[in-house]
């Protein structure tokens, strides 16, 4: 069930909530997004694999900042890597991940520019 399907309702309250687990999850899931930098880093791999040089390159920081950040990401489960000879490369992890990343990046620009919500 989507939040745009759920029209109010008291039957709608009997729905069981998310269980802790699953709340626990994805709370560290938002914590690291709540960084800036790692928001800005998921972006760019969600669109595909990339070094570390080439993110270094792209958001602007220092080499260790920015290792220090995908370590962290891939911790929290949201970002793959494969090595590639010495070379590792990056990735969101998965079609969930990417979607979470492009509708919070949407949802905060329909807030700047205040373009109308839509379901």
């Amino acid at each position: 069930m989507y939040a745009r399907d759920n029209v109010a309702g008291a039957s709608d309250l009997q729905e069981q909530p998310p269980g802790g687990r699953e709340v626990e999850a994805a709370v560290e899931m938002l914590r690291m997004l709540g960084d800036g930098t790692r928001l800005r880093l998921m972006w760019l791999l969600s669109d595909g694999e990339h070094d570390v040089t080439a993110l270094v390159a792209a958001v602007g920081m220092a080499r260790p900042a920015v290792s220090q950040h995908l370590g962290k990401l891939r911790l929290a489960g949201l970002v793959s890597v494969r090595r590639e000879g010495r070379r590792a490369l990056y990735r969101a992890r998965g079609g969930h991940v990417r979607r979470l990343v492009a509708e919070v990046l949407h949802a905060a620009e329909h807030r700047v520019t205040g373009a109308p919500e839509h379901d």
